[in-house]
This record gives C-alpha cells, structure tokens and sequence, in this order.
C-alpha cells in the first residue's frame, strides 16, 4: 500500500504542474484560401515538372571550359543546375581514355558519397575510388571522389615524405569554401599545395569576385587562371509559404512586390501583462 506522504506528495505534484505549466489554448485554424489566393497558386505551380526529353546540346560556356582546362587553371562560376558538373565528368573521361588521373573533391560526406556512385555508373566501379574520413575504397584507381581535407591531407604527405601526388587533374566542387571561417583554410592550403603540373578546375554557384579569386590562385600558384561565367539560371526559383495547416501562398503578389496576404501570419508579440507586485 502506498504511504500516506507519497499519496500528499502525488497530490502536491499534480497541483504545482497545473499551477505552473496551464494547458495551452487551442491554436486558431487558418481560414481556407479565397478564389483569388488558389489562383494564385495555380500560376506558383504553372510549367513545374519534368521537361521533355531531347538531345544534350552543351552550352557555349561548358565548350570554353574545356578548351581552356585543357592548358590553364579554370574558376567556373554559374548557377545550380547550369551543368557545372558536366564540365568535370567530360575531362575526366577524357584524362581516363588517355590513361591519367584525377581527383573530384567536396565539401561534405553525404555530396561525396553521391558523386561516388553517380561515377561508379558513368566511369565503372573498377575505376572510381572513395576516400573519406570513415570510407575508404579502391583507393588505387584512376579517379578518386574525396573531401577535399582528405586531399589537402594527401598533400601534406607528399611534401614531409617526398613523393608525388598521384593525380593529373583536381576539382575543387563548391569552391567557395574557401570563404568560409571554420574550414577555409583547407581549400586555400589546398590550392596552394598542389603542384603546377596538376590542373585545378574550381567550380562554384555562389562565389564572388571571381576575377579577384582567380587573381589571387594565378599569384600562389604561378598559373594562368581563366574565370567562364554562365548566362542566366537555368532553373527558375520560385519562393511560397507552407501554413500550418499544408496551404501554400506565393510568397510575392502579381506585382512582384511581397505578398501582404501573408502578414496575416505574422507572429504577434503579447501584451505585457506584468505588474509589478507590491
């Protein structure tokens, strides 16, 4: 049987918990959307889908990126989805038939496992290796997917133990890494670090002062740097609000301007009902 200052105790407890944590209120419900607001939807979500198939026409800023890997340093800056990617899958297959090798570096684990596959398929698993910080395999082929800290690593090797990298070609994916507090300096040892003879093709959607990045690159390194930009994104964005209750509404009206149907959302900030007590 349980003890008479257990039963007070539970009793105290109970109390203590409503007293102090009250059962929030039911939470308002979003009025369903007007006419005019699931009109405006229908043009949010106009032409999204999967485009229809045709053949693969390189554009002119892929076609200068190869031409110019093929002798200098090459910073490509172009929006996601412009095919910044294809640049480096298109030297690599070429490195490869001609017996050489490569290196594709990234930033992050998760990226780097997903390039590892994507060229396992494209390239064949006998000739794409992984080296990460907890995955290392095939680490003798012809071209290597790794963060780019397992590659700057690889460099500090070669300089305290005397021996060569061996690689012909490195990508730097997501190079505007180097701007970044934390692990910045990897990218810029990195840069510095690799030998002349092996060409750095850096690839970036969001750098800037490219000229100025290239500049600098072409002063450590005592290369030739050329910039190719592309044209405009390719994949449009377009920015909603998901509610509370899984309504989407354009996040800017017919203007251009911000949506003003949305301030309903708005969080209010509540009245101060302090008093100070006496």
């Amino acid at each position: 049987m349980p003890r008479r200052n257990d039963r007070s105790n539970r009793r105290r407890t109970g109390r203590e918990r409503y007293d102090k944590r009250p059962v929030a209120r039911e939470s308002s419900r979003t009025p369903e959307q007007t006419p005019s607001q699931l009109r405006a939807v229908e043009r949010l979500l106009s032409g999204i889908g999967v485009p229809e198939p045709r053949p693969f026409e390189a554009d002119r800023f892929q076609l200068e990126a190869l031409e110019a890997i093929e002798t200098q340093d090459v910073l490509v800056t172009a929006p996601t989805g412009s095919g910044k990617t294809w640049i480096a899958r298109e030297e690599i297959r070429r490195l490869l038939a001609a017996g050489k090798r490569a290196w594709y570096t990234t930033p992050l684990k998760a990226l780097t496992n997903s390039k590892y596959a994507e060229f396992k398929l494209e390239f064949g698993a006998e000739n794409v290796g992984i080296l990460t910080g907890d995955r290392k395999e095939n680490r003798d082929a012809p071209l290597i997917v790794g963060t780019t800290e397992i590659y700057r690593n690889q460099l500090f090797d070669a300089m305290r133990e005397g021996f060569d990298v061996a690689t012909d070609f490195v990508i730097l994916d997501e190079a505007h890494y180097l701007a970044d507090e934390d692990r910045g300096h990897v990218w810029e040892e990195a840069i510095i670090l690799s030998p002349k003879r092996i060409r750095l093709l850096l690839l970036s959607a969001t750098i800037g002062r490219a000229d100025e990045f290239a500049d600098w690159i072409a002063e450590v390194r005592g290369t030739s740097v050329r910039v190719i930009t592309a044209g405009p994104r390719p994949v449009e964005l377009r920015a909603a609000y998901l509610s509370n209750e899984l309504q989407l509404f354009p996040l800017f009206g017919a203007d251009g301007g911000f949506n003003r149907g949305l301030e309903r959302f708005e969080r209010r900030k509540p009245e101060n009902t302090w008093r100070r007590r006496r």
